[in-house]
């Protein structure tokens, strides 16, 4: 079973529920649609059931593409296809920076523990590790980093000019 983490986080239960391309969309709950299967869905009706609205995305789809649709959306799931491919953090970081997304933003595929406290810092706020992944031993990520030297799309100022400002208040 795979585990969910939110906001630093173990999930009991996740309400979202990623329907595939071939699956039969259900009429009611929170529902994570690919890209093409949204687009679809959304140009046939307006009437989408009850229920928040999720996409699946992977690293490849340029921003623009999807900023359109991001006030309509209450989650961007971004697949990592492989642990090497770095597309996906380029696209969360665009989303919550130059598109001001503010809604969910979950990793999803290959997500992996050494990668969690990056994923955070580009935007991420929900990961669904992999099957046989431990996630408490994930949670500690989180706190094997005391601070950056980058800033991130939460913290606008890197850390010399942080701490510069500590010394001098």
């Amino acid at each position: 079973m795979q585990q969910l983490i939110r906001n630093r986080e173990l999930v009991e239960a996740d309400r979202w529920r990623l329907v595939a391309d071939e699956e039969s969309l259900p009429g009611t709950g929170d529902l994570i649609l690919p890209l093409d299967r949204y687009l679809e869905e959304r140009a046939a009706s307006d009437d989408r059931g009850s229920g928040r609205r999720g996409l699946l995305v992977d690293g490849t789809v340029p921003a623009e593409d999807i900023a359109p649709l991001l006030p309509e959306l209450d989650l961007v799931a971004i697949r990592f296809p492989s642990f090497a491919d770095g597309r996906g953090y380029s696209l969360a970081r665009q989303l919550r920076l130059n598109h001001r997304y503010t809604g969910e933003l979950r990793a999803v595929g290959n997500v992996l523990r050494d990668q969690l406290a990056y994923m955070e810092r580009v935007g991420f706020d929900s990961y669904l590790l992999e099957e046989g992944r431990d996630p408490r031993d994930a949670l500690q990520a989180f706190r094997e980093f005391s601070g950056y030297y980058q800033n991130a799309p939460l913290e606008q100022l890197p850390r010399i000019q942080r701490r510069a400002r500590r010394k001098a208040a």
